[in-house]
């Protein structure tokens, strides 16, 4: 992997996890280095569609991504993002964004969450304030997004109208504040458990604007099974995180 100490000179790192993402992640790396000054790094799964190498091929490619390859372990997008988060501080980065793979989260957003993040801990992009939306969603998609989050706010009395939205920047100072190995979320939940555990640690919180579109180019990971085990999650993460 080459990393800050082999020559970057961008002091902002964009973690992108996948699995099963080979028609997108070659697309997302280079929008993504379009919108920012910034490095990518794809944190793969073990794809067994081939994304890894189709990313690994990028990489070699281009000095300004890197890959790293998740292999027997825990797979899910949490675990993938700690450990994303955790080479990013290693190689020094002050500024950690994440986003999905598939183009869900517009790259051109990038830029106005990384300098919000110099006056703030962490930026979400929320689709739940003004100017924020979501497109292509049905009533009843939009209905269950906004009542997970409504349900979460209140469980956990989190001062942001976007609980679960994964596009995000942190400073690094403030994943350092964080305990990453004590979180126990991996799936739906992981969002929720991170704001929580930064608000519970007394970091800034600041929601921008963004709209969320459905992916366009292969299939959802989201189910009704891993919402609703998001939603129990919620409880584990009230009586864990914040005791």
């Amino acid at each position: 992997m080459r990393t800050r100490a082999h020559g970057s000179v961008h002091d902002t790192v964009v973690v992108i996890p996948t699995y099963c993402e080979k028609d997108n992640v070659e697309l997302i790396c280079r929008a993504v280095l379009q919108a920012l000054p910034a490095d990518v790094l794809v944190v793969d799964d073990d794809s067994p569609d081939g994304t890894g190498q189709l990313a690994e091929q990028l990489a070699q490619r281009d000095g300004r991504v890197a890959v790293l390859h998740r292999r027997g372990l825990p797979r899910g997008m949490g675990r993938a993002y700690l450990d994303g988060f955790r080479r990013a501080l290693a190689d020094g980065y002050r500024f950690v964004a994440q986003m999905d793979a598939d183009f869900s989260h517009d790259p051109k957003s990038l830029p106005l969450l990384r300098q919000a993040c110099e006056s703030a801990d962490l930026v979400i992009g929320s689709r739940y304030v003004r100017g924020g939306g979501v497109a292509e969603w049905t009533w009843l998609r939009r209905a269950i997004s906004q009542g997970g989050s409504l349900y979460s706010r209140a469980i956990l009395g989190l001062p942001i109208r976007d609980v679960t939205g994964g596009f995000k920047c942190w400073r690094a100072s403030a994943l350092e504040a964080l305990d990453l190995d004590a979180v126990g979320a991996s799936g739906f939940a992981f969002q929720i458990e991170m704001n929580y555990r930064a608000h519970r640690a007394g970091l800034r919180l600041v929601e921008l604007p963004i709209v969320f579109r459905d992916r366009q180019r292969g299939e959802s990971k989201m189910s009704v099974r891993i919402f609703v085990e998001g939603l129990l999650a919620v409880w584990r993460i009230r009586l864990g995180a914040g005791s």
